[in-house]
Protein backbone atom coordinates (compact mmCIF):
# COMPACT_ATOMS: atom_id res chain seq x y z
CA UNK A 1 0.00 0.00 0.00
CA UNK A 2 1.31 3.18 -1.31
CA UNK A 3 2.01 5.91 1.98
CA UNK A 4 0.69 8.88 1.72
CA UNK A 5 2.44 12.56 1.13
CA UNK A 6 3.25 13.74 4.66
CA UNK A 7 1.61 17.24 5.58
CA UNK A 8 3.35 20.30 6.72
CA UNK A 9 1.64 20.45 10.43
CA UNK A 10 -1.38 18.34 11.95
CA UNK A 11 -3.44 21.20 11.75
CA UNK A 12 -5.34 20.18 9.18
CA UNK A 13 -6.06 16.81 10.62
CA UNK A 14 -7.14 17.93 14.17
CA UNK A 15 -11.17 17.08 14.01
CA UNK A 16 -13.52 19.67 14.57
CA UNK A 17 -14.89 17.36 17.69
CA UNK A 18 -12.21 18.47 20.47
CA UNK A 19 -12.85 15.52 22.61
CA UNK A 20 -10.29 13.35 23.30
CA UNK A 21 -11.92 9.75 21.89
CA UNK A 22 -12.41 12.22 18.48
CA UNK A 23 -8.61 13.75 18.88
CA UNK A 24 -6.48 10.23 19.51
CA UNK A 25 -8.49 8.44 16.61
CA UNK A 26 -7.72 11.50 14.13
CA UNK A 27 -3.90 10.81 15.16
CA UNK A 28 -3.35 8.12 15.04
CA UNK A 29 -3.85 8.39 10.91
CA UNK A 30 -0.92 11.15 11.27
CA UNK A 31 1.13 11.95 8.22
CA UNK A 32 2.14 15.72 9.49
CA UNK A 33 5.64 14.53 9.25
CA UNK A 34 7.85 11.53 8.19
CA UNK A 35 8.44 10.25 11.56
CA UNK A 36 4.88 8.41 10.94
CA UNK A 37 6.56 6.03 8.57
CA UNK A 38 9.24 4.88 11.08
CA UNK A 39 7.26 4.33 14.52
CA UNK A 40 5.07 1.39 14.89
CA UNK A 41 2.17 3.97 15.97
CA UNK A 42 0.88 7.10 16.76
CA UNK A 43 1.53 6.99 21.12
CA UNK A 44 -1.34 9.67 21.54
CA UNK A 45 -1.51 10.62 25.51
CA UNK A 46 -4.10 8.78 28.22
CA UNK A 47 -5.33 9.91 31.19
CA UNK A 48 -8.80 11.56 32.88
CA UNK A 49 -10.47 14.10 30.25
CA UNK A 50 -10.85 16.46 33.53
CA UNK A 51 -7.61 15.99 34.69
CA UNK A 52 -5.89 19.10 36.68
CA UNK A 53 -1.95 18.24 35.12
CA UNK A 54 -0.63 17.24 31.89
CA UNK A 55 2.32 15.82 32.17
CA UNK A 56 4.08 16.62 28.87
CA UNK A 57 7.86 14.72 27.47
CA UNK A 58 9.68 14.96 24.46
CA UNK A 59 8.22 11.91 22.46
CA UNK A 60 7.09 8.18 22.81
CA UNK A 61 10.45 5.52 23.34
CA UNK A 62 11.09 2.36 22.50
CA UNK A 63 8.45 0.51 24.98
CA UNK A 64 5.77 2.97 24.54
CA UNK A 65 5.94 2.59 20.25
CA UNK A 66 5.64 -0.72 20.82
CA UNK A 67 2.96 -0.72 23.26
CA UNK A 68 1.27 1.99 21.61
CA UNK A 69 0.89 4.18 25.14
CA UNK A 70 3.31 7.14 26.92
CA UNK A 71 5.23 6.67 29.98
CA UNK A 72 5.04 2.64 30.07
CA UNK A 73 8.97 2.06 29.99
CA UNK A 74 12.00 2.71 32.51
CA UNK A 75 11.08 6.48 32.36
CA UNK A 76 7.89 5.74 33.08
CA UNK A 77 8.37 3.57 36.03
CA UNK A 78 10.42 5.98 37.92
CA UNK A 79 7.84 8.65 36.88
CA UNK A 80 5.19 6.53 38.76
CA UNK A 81 7.43 5.94 41.72
CA UNK A 82 8.33 9.98 41.57
CA UNK A 83 4.91 10.64 41.53
CA UNK A 84 3.77 8.39 44.13
CA UNK A 85 6.07 9.68 46.57
CA UNK A 86 5.28 13.28 45.15
CA UNK A 87 1.84 12.70 46.77
CA UNK A 88 0.71 12.69 43.17
CA UNK A 89 -1.66 9.81 41.82
CA UNK A 90 -0.63 8.96 38.19
CA UNK A 91 -3.64 7.55 37.81
CA UNK A 92 -5.48 11.16 38.13
CA UNK A 93 -2.86 12.94 35.78
CA UNK A 94 -2.85 13.00 31.79
CA UNK A 95 0.21 12.09 30.43
CA UNK A 96 1.51 12.63 26.48
CA UNK A 97 4.49 14.02 24.38
CA UNK A 98 5.08 16.59 22.10
CA UNK A 99 5.62 14.64 19.35
CA UNK A 100 3.54 11.33 19.07
CA UNK A 101 5.87 9.05 16.69
CA UNK A 102 8.76 7.27 18.06
CA UNK A 103 12.43 8.56 15.89
CA UNK A 104 15.38 5.88 16.64
CA UNK A 105 18.19 5.04 14.86
CA UNK A 106 19.03 1.73 14.43
CA UNK A 107 22.16 0.47 16.52
CA UNK A 108 22.85 -3.37 15.91
CA UNK A 109 19.40 -4.67 16.59
CA UNK A 110 18.47 -1.91 18.81
CA UNK A 111 16.36 1.12 18.02
CA UNK A 112 18.11 4.32 19.76
CA UNK A 113 16.21 7.46 20.45
CA UNK A 114 16.89 10.09 18.40
CA UNK A 115 15.88 14.45 19.42
CA UNK A 116 13.07 15.66 16.90
CA UNK A 117 14.17 18.34 15.11
CA UNK A 118 12.34 21.45 15.27
CA UNK A 119 9.82 20.90 12.04
CA UNK A 120 8.77 18.10 13.69
CA UNK A 121 7.99 18.95 16.53
CA UNK A 122 5.90 22.33 14.84
CA UNK A 123 4.40 19.28 13.07
CA UNK A 124 2.88 18.02 15.80
CA UNK A 125 1.72 20.73 18.50
CA UNK A 126 -1.83 21.29 17.18
CA UNK A 127 -2.19 18.10 18.67
CA UNK A 128 -0.36 18.81 21.60
CA UNK A 129 -2.66 21.79 21.82
CA UNK A 130 -5.70 20.39 21.00
CA UNK A 131 -5.40 17.91 24.25
CA UNK A 132 -4.79 20.62 26.55
CA UNK A 133 -7.60 22.57 25.31
CA UNK A 134 -9.80 19.33 25.51
CA UNK A 135 -8.23 18.82 29.31
CA UNK A 136 -7.98 22.45 30.41
CA UNK A 137 -5.81 21.78 33.47
CA UNK A 138 -5.04 23.90 36.03
CA UNK A 139 -1.57 23.46 35.57
CA UNK A 140 0.99 22.22 32.41
CA UNK A 141 4.45 19.71 33.89
CA UNK A 142 6.87 19.90 31.22
CA UNK A 143 9.30 16.70 31.31
CA UNK A 144 12.41 18.12 29.73
CA UNK A 145 14.17 20.48 27.47
CA UNK A 146 11.99 20.02 24.64
CA UNK A 147 8.52 20.07 26.06
CA UNK A 148 9.56 23.42 27.99
CA UNK A 149 10.47 25.18 25.16
CA UNK A 150 7.95 23.83 22.78
CA UNK A 151 5.34 25.29 25.30
CA UNK A 152 7.65 28.42 26.82
CA UNK A 153 9.90 29.16 24.13
CA UNK A 154 13.38 28.27 22.56
CA UNK A 155 14.97 30.74 24.81
CA UNK A 156 13.64 28.80 28.41
CA UNK A 157 16.28 26.76 30.09
CA UNK A 158 14.95 24.05 32.73
CA UNK A 159 18.42 24.43 34.12
CA UNK A 160 17.66 27.68 34.80
CA UNK A 161 14.01 27.46 35.74
CA UNK A 162 13.46 23.93 36.91
CA UNK A 163 10.86 23.82 39.36
CA UNK A 164 9.55 27.39 39.22
CA UNK A 165 5.96 27.40 38.94
CA UNK A 166 4.89 29.72 35.62
CA UNK A 167 1.73 31.49 34.94
CA UNK A 168 1.07 31.04 31.50
CA UNK A 169 -1.23 31.77 28.41
CA UNK A 170 -1.75 27.40 27.25
CA UNK A 171 -2.73 26.90 31.06
CA UNK A 172 -3.04 28.58 33.97
CA UNK A 173 0.74 27.68 35.55
CA UNK A 174 3.36 25.61 33.85
CA UNK A 175 6.57 24.20 35.95
CA UNK A 176 9.42 22.63 33.71
CA UNK A 177 11.59 20.26 35.12
CA UNK A 178 14.03 17.22 33.84
CA UNK A 179 13.13 14.09 31.75
CA UNK A 180 13.14 10.98 33.91
CA UNK A 181 15.25 9.50 30.98
CA UNK A 182 18.11 11.65 32.62
CA UNK A 183 18.28 10.84 35.58
CA UNK A 184 18.36 7.28 34.37
CA UNK A 185 21.75 8.13 32.05
CA UNK A 186 23.26 9.12 35.17
CA UNK A 187 26.87 7.78 36.05
CA UNK A 188 26.64 6.59 39.08
CA UNK A 189 23.68 5.22 41.57
CA UNK A 190 24.48 8.30 44.11
CA UNK A 191 24.26 10.79 41.30
CA UNK A 192 20.78 8.61 40.20
CA UNK A 193 19.39 8.66 43.62
CA UNK A 194 20.02 12.16 44.07
CA UNK A 195 18.95 13.34 40.83
CA UNK A 196 15.60 11.37 41.40
CA UNK A 197 15.32 13.51 45.14
CA UNK A 198 15.58 16.78 43.03
CA UNK A 199 12.79 15.46 40.37
CA UNK A 200 10.60 14.42 43.40
CA UNK A 201 10.80 17.72 45.16
CA UNK A 202 10.10 19.76 42.22
CA UNK A 203 6.87 17.41 41.49
CA UNK A 204 6.09 17.67 45.82
CA UNK A 205 6.43 21.53 44.60
CA UNK A 206 3.15 21.64 42.23
CA UNK A 207 1.15 18.83 44.13
CA UNK A 208 -1.26 21.13 45.75
CA UNK A 209 -2.26 22.48 42.75
CA UNK A 210 -2.95 18.83 41.27
CA UNK A 211 -5.14 18.69 44.35
CA UNK A 212 -6.78 21.53 43.91
CA UNK A 213 -10.18 22.80 42.71
CA UNK A 214 -9.90 24.38 39.05
CA UNK A 215 -9.62 28.06 39.59
CA UNK A 216 -8.00 27.97 42.83
CA UNK A 217 -5.15 30.19 42.90
CA UNK A 218 -1.77 30.00 43.56
CA UNK A 219 -0.60 30.25 47.50
CA UNK A 220 1.54 32.69 48.70
CA UNK A 221 5.31 31.90 48.55
CA UNK A 222 5.37 31.16 44.20
CA UNK A 223 8.98 29.63 43.93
Amino acid sequence: MPQRAPTKTAADLVPSKRSLPALREAAAGCTACDLFARGTQTVFGEGPPSARAILVGEQPGDAEDRAGRPFVGPAGRLLDTSLEQAGIDRRQVYVTNVVKHFKWEPRGTRRIHAKPNMPEIRACRPWLEAEIAAVKPQIVICLGATAAQAILGKDFRVTRDRGRILEAEIAPFVMATVHPSSILRAPDPASRHAETERFIEDLRGVAHLVAEPRGARLAAGMR
